[in-house]
């Protein structure tokens, strides 16, 4: 399995069904409405009180430029563009990342805390914070905290906050189109109905019943 596989199961499993189904709309559904009209739907069905507190979420800036720059590096090295896909970045996954930090609060101060923890760690090593460091010493240091049972124990800060940007990076990403594309998850499709699949008849050994 590959990581983009990888975070495809993790994607699933942090999803509900009906954020799935919700995300299958419309085909120009994203995170964060940008558009007057996409506010209109995605307003529709809603109390007006959760309409307002939306909107002053939206409007709200928690993270810094710096902070959403950063985000944003982590975001394209957890999925970066690929043949059958954009990146965390093209389907607004930070985004997405700072509008969840303002719903959830409980993500805020981890974030941020992560956030300079990175920075701390790359002006220890390479006299630059982690956006202005290179590719390769990005990589250098997320090697670091990407995978916990390899993490030495004065790593284990890094791996909890990568643990969450990760999650925050598949959840964000496979809610888009994009995303729900890239799962090849179609959703509800009336009228397609071909049949028990050939595989799932032989499997069964029903592949010559007529009905």
């Amino acid at each position: 399995m590959n990581r983009r596989d990888s975070l495809k199961a993790l994607g699933f499993g942090t999803l509900s069904a009906g954020v799935l189904l919700e995300a299958c709309k419309t085909p120009d559904n994203k995170n964060v409405p940008e558009s007057e009209e996409a506010a209109k739907e995605a307003a529709a069905g809603r109390q007006p009180e959760e309409i307002e507190r939306d909107k002053k979420l939206m409007a709200d800036k928690y993270f810094t430029e710096h902070e959403m720059a950063t985000i944003a590096v982590l975001a394209d090295i957890i999925i970066p563009k690929d043949s059958k896909s954009g990146s965390a970045t093209e389907a607004k996954v930070p985004e997405f990342i700072e509008f969840i930090v303002k719903d959830i609060p409980d993500h805020q101060l981890p974030m941020r805390g992560g956030l300079r923890w990175l920075d701390l760690q790359t002006l220890n090593r390479f006299g630059k914070t982690f956006v202005a460091s290179t590719p390769a010493q990005q990589i250098q240091l997320v090697d670091l905290i990407a995978y916990p049972a390899k993490a030495t124990p004065d790593m284990q800060q890094g791996v909890a906050f990568f643990n969450r940007m990760r999650d925050l990076t598949a959840t964000g990403f496979f809610t888009t189109e994009m995303g729900i594309k890239d799962l090849g998850f179609v959703g509800n499709a009336p009228n397609k109905w071909t049949g028990v699949p050939a595989d799932v008849l032989k499997q069964y050994g029903m592949e010559n019943v007529v009905v």
